[in-house]
């Protein structure tokens, strides 16, 4: 049975879909910063360069799916991908947003590997959203870990962050749409995320948040 389409509920998706796109904007706006400067040095081998065009390609796919859900409310594209290779993927687009003034250092566990079904756009712009929150709660100096493993016919990832925890009262609230603890944000976010997820029959859920550590889980099925 076909989705019908409300005013409203086209409203938020236009506004679901203007966020990732800033997000992912972002992403290309970064890397070409990084490919200037290493022109600047003259050194056109320079593996970052390949390594920024490489992320430059994928955020403009992801763009490219995001543009089309101007166009539907049910596009999502599943394939079958390698779970540490695409987690391995999600972290390099996701270290874009540890700038230069911040001290961030990133701990990649990923135990081993299956087949996944998903979209991989979506999957991924979930991933980067949940470390770029962790980048962004640290002030100066912090730590991201992943950990990821397959377990019990799930792949598991753990994304994890040393910053400002959130506050106790509020952590039922951060996947309800427009709910933010930044003065810029638009809370939609982790929303997004939470509805990409649930769509390829995968959760998202807050772990915990204490000091010194928020943790989310992503968990999906593999392939058996």
């Amino acid at each position: 049975m076909s989705e019908i389409i409300t005013d409203e509920n086209l409203k938020l998706q236009i506004r679901c879909v203007s966020h990732e796109i800033r997000n992912h904007l972002s992403i290309c706006d970064m890397y070409s910063q990084i490919i200037r400067k290493n022109l600047e040095k003259s050194n056109i081998e320079n593996p970052s360069i390949e390594n920024a065009l490489d992320c430059i390609q994928k955020s403009i796919q992801i763009i490219g799916t995001n543009l089309l859900d101007l166009k539907s409310l049910n596009n999502t594209t599943e394939r079958i991908y390698d779970f540490k290779s695409i987690v391995e993927k999600g972290v390099e687009l996701s270290k874009a947003y540890a700038n230069e003034d911040k001290n961030i250092e990133f701990d990649v566990f990923i135990k081993n590997s299956a087949d996944i079904k998903v979209d991989e756009n979506r999957f991924l712009s979930c991933i980067v959203n949940i470390i770029k929150n962790g980048i962004e709660s640290i002030e100066i100096k912090g730590k991201i870990e992943i950990i990821a493993e397959v377990k019990n016919n799930f792949g598991i990832i753990k994304i994890s962050n040393d910053g400002k925890p959130i506050p106790k009262d509020k952590q039922q609230s951060i996947f309800n749409e427009g709910y933010t603890t930044k003065k810029t944000g638009c809370g939609l976010g982790l929303c997004i995320c939470k509805k990409y997820l649930n769509a390829q029959n995968a959760s998202l859920e807050l772990v915990k948040s204490l000091k010194g550590q928020t943790q989310f889980e992503i968990k999906i099925p593999v392939i058996t």
